[in-house]
C-alpha cells in the first residue's frame, strides 16, 4: 500500500523544457521590459513640442533590444535541451 502512493517523478528526458531554457527565457523577459522602458519619455503636448521623442534611444536602440528579446523568447522555447546518458534512465 505505501508502495501505491509514492510519487513518480519524471526523468529528465522526458520534461520538455530544461533549467537553461527557464534561464534563457527570463533573460529573454528582462530584454524585452529593458527595451520598452528604453522607449519611455515625455510626450509631446500642444503647448510643448519634446524634441527627444526622436531621439536614437528611443526610435533605434530600444525597439532593437525589444525585438531581440521576443527573437530570444521563441529560440528559448523552441531550443531542445540535451541531456547525458545518465539523465535518461
Amino acid at each position: 500500500m505505501k508502495e501505491e502512493n509514492k510519487i513518480q517523478r519524471q526523468s529528465q528526458a522526458q520534461k520538455p523544457l530544461a533549467r537553461n531554457n527557464f534561464i534563457l527565457m527570463a533573460v529573454s523577459g528582462a530584454m524585452i521590459v529593458l527595451g520598452f522602458l528604453l522607449m519611455l519619455g515625455a510626450s509631446t503636448t500642444t503647448e510643448h513640442f519634446e524634441e527627444s521623442i526622436f531621439s536614437t534611444r528611443r526610435i533605434i536602440i530600444g525597439p532593437t533590444i525589444a525585438f531581440l528579446g521576443f527573437i530570444a523568447m521563441a529560440a528559448a522555447i523552441i531550443i531542445r535541451p540535451r541531456f547525458n546518458k545518465e539523465e535518461k534512465e
